[in-house]
């Protein structure tokens, strides 16, 4: 466990030096290699990017700031990093409970033939926005349809969105593009993305059972053409092994093993049902895994082997899946069950609550290939940040920020939520997006959808 102490986790500027953003009085938490925590610290920013990190009083005599957040009695957090989601699902919320994963498909995938569209998305990614940033979340890999109208969306609001074209082969499917036509369709969409900081382009193959071994290798090269994060789903149930091992002879991760997909720039969502060479391939080959252990006990799928990839050094984050198998976007949930689920096996110190922070945030963005750029709070990246207020009962008294985090905290304890230095949530209240009006035009869309 990180010590809290007094200190500069980073030298700021010059004396007065401009910046458009100080949040001071609170107590930082980095997550930064050394785990520093600063009892009374602040983060300073300008042009979207963190440009000082220490004591409250060193960081405030060094900066003018057009903008302040008084943090004192809060905990200033990096922005959590959702690494696998499908945001505009939210449209679907309850439709599809207490079902295994087969059932879940069985149910979700005709509806979204029916409802889905461009403006959907556009409606339902308001509502994951808004959500989003209630929670502090502040980065996602959104796998889903109509990519282009959810990355217009985000950007409208200021929001991090890693989005990019996905891979599908299924009868009807919501764009009604034929599958023939949409690799010529994902080089315009990644020709064509938004290269902003702290982003990378994305080409997401929904699965091995949805794709086939020749599909797979042509998506698998088109991202590597682009020097994109290949990102699917893998190993999420036994009865998935069972299909995809009746169909090639092998386990879905041997079989991406054996088509050359595993590497640095693969993150499998889920890989529940692992066995002991798998895992080591993922290690071998620098693949990572995006947890996401709330869908995973929902949907019956059991519990990921987490402990076991983490000794061996496989990247692990966390997600939270759409909102149709979690029911929520709640990384601080989706936080709090990866520090407890894995203790069931019997040992409490499986994954600790700095190792669980960890996976919500720094090793979020290290999965997704981003962690000079996201996941903590050091000089040079860019300025993602929650602050989540101390004050409610549920969290005093307060030994431990980790501990705090990771088993006491809520999603609305977050009062603040800041991306790219911009302040999308103050005081509780969104800055970008009515929420009101996201929630109405999705009542909407469902009486006339």
């Amino acid at each position: 466990m990180s010590a809290v102490r007094n200190g500069n986790a980073a030298a700021g500027s010059g004396p007065g030096a401009p910046a458009d953003l100080l949040v001071h009085g609170g107590t930082v938490l980095t997550v930064d290699a050394a785990g520093t925590v600063l009892s009374d610290g602040a983060v300073a920013v300008r042009d979207g990017e963190i440009v000082a990190v220490g004591p409250a009083d060193e960081v405030r005599a060094a900066h003018r700031a057009a903008e302040e957040i008084d943090a004192a009695g809060c905990l200033v957090l990096p922005g959590l990093v959702n690494t696998h989601t499908h945001l505009a699902m939210t449209l679907l919320r309850g439709h599809a409970d207490d079902l295994d994963l087969q059932g879940f498909l069985g149910r979700v995938v005709p509806r979204e033939s029916e409802l889905l569209s461009p403006e959907a998305v556009t409606a339902g990614l308001r509502l994951a926005v808004a959500e989003s940033v209630r929670g502090g979340v502040t980065t996602a890999l959104d796998m889903y349809w109509f990519n282009e109208s959810a990355a217009r969306t985000a950007r409208d609001t200021g929001w991090r969105l890693l989005s990019g074209p996905t891979f599908m082969d299924v009868p009807g499917p919501p764009d009604r593009m034929p599958y023939g036509d949409r690799m010529a369709w994902a080089r315009r969409n990644l020709d064509g993305r938004d290269a902003s900081p702290g982003t990378r382009p994305v080409v997401f193959a929904h699965s091995v059972y949805t794709l086939d071994a020749a599909q797979l290798t042509d998506i698998a090269t088109l991202a590597r053409e682009y020097g994109a994060l290949l990102h699917l789903h893998a190993a999420e149930n036994a009865a998935e092994v069972v299909t995809v091992r009746e169909r090639y002879g092998k386990r879905p991760v041997e079989l991406l093993e054996s088509l050359g997909l595993l590497g640095p720039d693969t993150l499998l969502a889920h890989a529940v049902e692992l066995s002991d060479p798998e895992i080591a391939a993922l290690a071998a080959t620098g693949t990572g895994v995006a947890h996401c252990p709330v869908s995973n006990l929902k949907l019956g799928c059991g519990i990921a082997r987490v402990p076991e990839l983490l000794r061996q050094g496989v990247r692990v984050g966390l997600g939270t899946d759409g909102a149709v198998s979690s029911n929520a976007l709640d990384m601080m949930g989706a936080l709090g069950m990866a520090a407890l689920v894995h203790k069931a096996g019997g040992d409490p110190t499986a994954v600790g609550a700095e190792q669980a922070v960890r996976m919500a945030t720094i090793e979020g963005a290290r999965a997704l290939g981003l962690d000079g750029q996201l996941g903590s709070l050091e000089v040079g990246k860019r300025a993602d940040l929650a602050v989540l207020d101390l004050g409610g009962t549920h969290l005093a008294p307060r030994h431990d920020p980790w501990s705090t985090l990771a088993y006491s905290a809520r999603a609305g304890d977050v009062r603040d939520t800041v991306v790219d230095g911009r302040v999308l949530m103050r005081d509780r209240r969104l800055t970008t997006l009515d929420e009101a009006a996201a929630t109405a035009d999705v009542e909407a869309l469902l009486r006339t959808g």
